[in-house]
C-alpha cells in the first residue's frame, strides 16, 4: 500500500496531522513550488523565497528523518503549475492507494483539494489542521448567538483551555486578564540598546532560491538584498530563543512604538516562522511563559505577547473560517479609491509612510502598529478600496496568509465588514503618529497644522472621513465624542478641512 501525502509551504511542521499514525515506508511525501501559489498576487520576492527556502530545507529535514520525499521544483521542466496538476503527476507515478492531506488554511486551496477524490478516483482522506489551539467547531460554539465578537471574551477561553498564565486556583495570573493599558508607553526619549534579531546568512539552497526568484520574478515588489530569514527549524528556534532573552522583557512596554530607521524594535520577528509552521504557537507561548514564571520579564510583556498568539491569532483564524470566501468581497465604507503608487515604492513626503512602506519593501515585514496606524490608517481616512488594501498586505508581507490577513487588513483595520471584529474604524488624526514615534519631526508637514498646504495629511483626512461617512458612523457609541467635536465646529472651519482633503486626495488619484 502506497499513501500520497501533499505538504504545503505553510505546514512545514514535523508533526502534521497528515504524518500521525502514517507508517513511514508506507507513504510518499509529495512538495510541490507551484507558479499558481507563487503569482495569484505579486508577493513580495523576499516571501516567495523565504518559503521556497523553507520549503526545501524542511524536505531534506524528512528525508533526514526517514520519509521518502517527492520533490517538485518551481523551475522544473515538467511542472504542472498548480497543486492539483502536480498531484495528478504524482498519481501517476506513485499510484497510490490513498491520500491523506491536512486541510489548508485558505478557502480557496480547500476548494480544490476537496475536489480531488472526485477527480482522481483515489480516496482521499482530509484532516484537521491540529497546530492551532482552537478548533473551527469550538469557535463556532463560543461565537453562536453573540450580538458582537469580541476578541477579548474569546482570549479567556484560550487561557483557560490552555492553562497559560493562570494561577493555582484558575485566576488570571495578577488579579488582570489583560495588561493592554501598560503596553503603550511612547518611544524613549534616552536613546536604549535595542537589541537586533538574528539574521542568517543565506546557505547554498538559499542562494539558489534567491537567484532563482531574482529571475523569475523581478517584475515583483520588494527587495532580496537584506534577505536574513531562518529557514531551518533550528534557526527559527534561535531566534525564539534570542527573542526571549534580549527583547521580550521590554516588548510590552514599546510594542506600539515606531522609530525612524529602526525596523524591529523590541518586536521577536516570529511570526512568518509560525505561519508557515516552522516554530509551534503553543511551544513559544509556554517559552515564554516560563521567563515569566523565572522572573526574565514582565508580566505586561509575556501577557501582551502571549494574547497576540493564543487570542488575536487564533481568533482572526475563526472568524475567517466562520465568516467565508464572501468576507473578502465586504466594503461597508463603500470605499473606492485606488490604492496609491508610493505604496510599492515608499516615495511619498509623508515620513510615516515612507517608513513604514520602505521597511516593507525592504525586509517584507512592519510591525502592528505600523500596518494598523500607518499604512492601514492611511488607506481608511482616505477611502482607498478595501480590497486593493487586503491584496497589498497579502502580497508583501512573509507572514501573510489569507487566514490570517484579511481579517486583520479587511476587517481591523479598514472597517470593512461594518464592525464584526473592531468596534470603530482605527482612523487616527497625526497626533497619535506624533506620540507614538519620531516619524512627525522628520515630516515636511506640519502635524500641529490643521488646515492648509503643509498640514499633516491624516489631520485633514481624518475629520473629512468622519464627515463622509456620517450616516454610517454616526451612531457608533465610540465615536460620540469626534462626532460631537465635529458638529461644534464653525461650518467655514468644516468646509476648509472638505476642500483641503479634496484638494489632497485629488492629487493622490493622479
Amino acid at each position: 500500500m502506497t499513501i500520497l501525502i501533499p505538504i504545503l509551504g505553510d505546514q512545514l511542521s514535523p508533526n502534521l496531522s497528515a504524518l500521525q499514525g502514517v507508517e513511514q515506508k508506507a507513504a510518499v511525501l509529495l512538495m510541490m513550488e507551484v507558479d499558481e501559489e507563487t503569482t495569484y498576487v505579486r508577493h513580495h520576492k523576499a516571501k516567495i523565497a523565504f518559503i521556497l527556502s523553507a520549503m526545501r530545507h524542511h524536505a531534506e529535514a524528512l528525508r533526514e528523518a526517514g520519509w521518502a520525499v517527492d520533490y517538485v521544483r518551481l523551475d522544473d521542466a515538467e511542472n504542472a503549475g498548480s497543486f492539483t496538476g502536480e498531484l495528478a503527476r504524482a498519481i501517476e507515478r506513485h499510484r497510490p492507494d490513498r491520500i491523506i492531506a491536512t486541510l489548508p488554511g485558505e478557502w480557496r486551496v480547500r476548494a480544490a483539494m476537496e475536489e480531488w477524490a472526485d477527480r482522481f478516483d483515489v480516496p482521499v482522506e482530509l484532516r484537521e489542521d491540529d497546530r492551532f489551539v482552537c478548533t473551527h467547531e469550538e469557535f463556532d460554539a463560543w461565537a453562536e448567538g453573540r450580538k458582537q465578537l469580541r476578541m477579548e471574551f474569546f482570549y479567556r477561553e484560550m487561557r483557560r483551555k490552555t492553562g497559560l498564565l493562570l494561577d493555582d486556583e484558575g485566576k488570571p495570573e495578577g488579579g488582570e486578564w489583560n495588561y493592554d493599558s501598560e503596553n503603550r508607553k511612547p518611544p524613549p526619549n534616552e536613546p536604549l540598546l535595542i537589541p537586533q534579531p538574528l539574521r542568517f546568512k543565506p546557505d547554498a539552497i538559499t542562494c539558489e532560491v534567491l537567484d532563482l526568484v531574482a529571475r523569475r520574478f523581478g517584475n515583483h515588489p520588494g527587495s532580496l538584498d537584506h534577505f536574513a530569514f531562518a529557514t531551518r527549524l533550528e534557526d527559527a528556534k534561535k531566534q525564539q530563543a534570542h527573542f526571549i532573552k534580549h527583547a521580550l522583557a521590554k516588548f510590552g512596554d514599546y510594542q506600539d512604538a515606531m522609530l525612524t530607521d529602526q525596523p524591529f524594535l523590541w518586536h521577536s520577528i516570529l511570526s512568518p516562522y509560525l505561519n508557515c509552521g516552522l516554530l509551534d504557537p503553543l511551544d513559544l507561548c509556554r517559552a515564554v511563559e516560563k521567563a515569566y514564571r523565572e522572573g526574565k520579564a514582565p508580566l505586561n510583556a509575556t501577557e501582551g505577547f502571549i494574547r497576540q498568539i493564543i487570542g488575536w491569532r487564533e481568533y482572526v483564524r475563526g472568524i475567517y473560517w466562520r465568516e467565508g470566501p464572501d468576507y473578502a468581497t465586504r466594503n461597508a465604507l463603500n470605499a473606492t479609491r485606488p490604492l496609491p503608487g508610493f505604496y510599492y515604492d515608499g516615495q511619498t513626503d509623508m515620513h510615516c509612510l515612507k517608513q513604514a512602506i520602505g521597511q516593507t519593501m525592504d525586509h517584507a515585514y512592519a510591525h502592528h502598529i505600523q500596518r494598523l496606524m500607518i499604512t492601514g490608517n492611511f488607506a481608511l481616512v482616505a477611502g482607498i478600496d478595501p480590497h486593493a488594501v487586503h491584496t497589498w498586505y497579502l502580497e508583501v508581507y512573509a507572514d501573510a496568509y489569507e487566514w490570517v490577513e484579511l481579517p486583520n487588513t479587511l476587517g481591523m483595520s479598514q472597517f470593512a465588514d461594518g464592525g464584526l471584529l473592531a468596534s470603530k474604524p482605527y482612523a487616527s488624526s497625526g497626533n497619535y503618529i506624533n506620540s507614538m514615534s519620531d516619524y512627525c519631526g522628520h515630516c515636511r508637514y506640519d502635524v500641529k497644522a490643521k488646515t492648509g498646504a503643509r498640514a499633516c495629511p491624516f489631520n485633514l483626512l481624518y475629520w473629512d472621513f468622519l464627515d463622509r461617512n456620517e450616516e454610517v458612523l454616526g451612531k457608533n457609541q465610540r465615536l460620540a465624542m469626534p462626532y460631537r467635536n465635529w458638529a461644534k465646529r464653525a461650518d467655514k472651519d468644516k468646509q476648509t478641512i472638505r476642500t483641503d482633503a479634496k484638494r489632497f486626495l485629488d492629487q493622490l488619484t493622479r
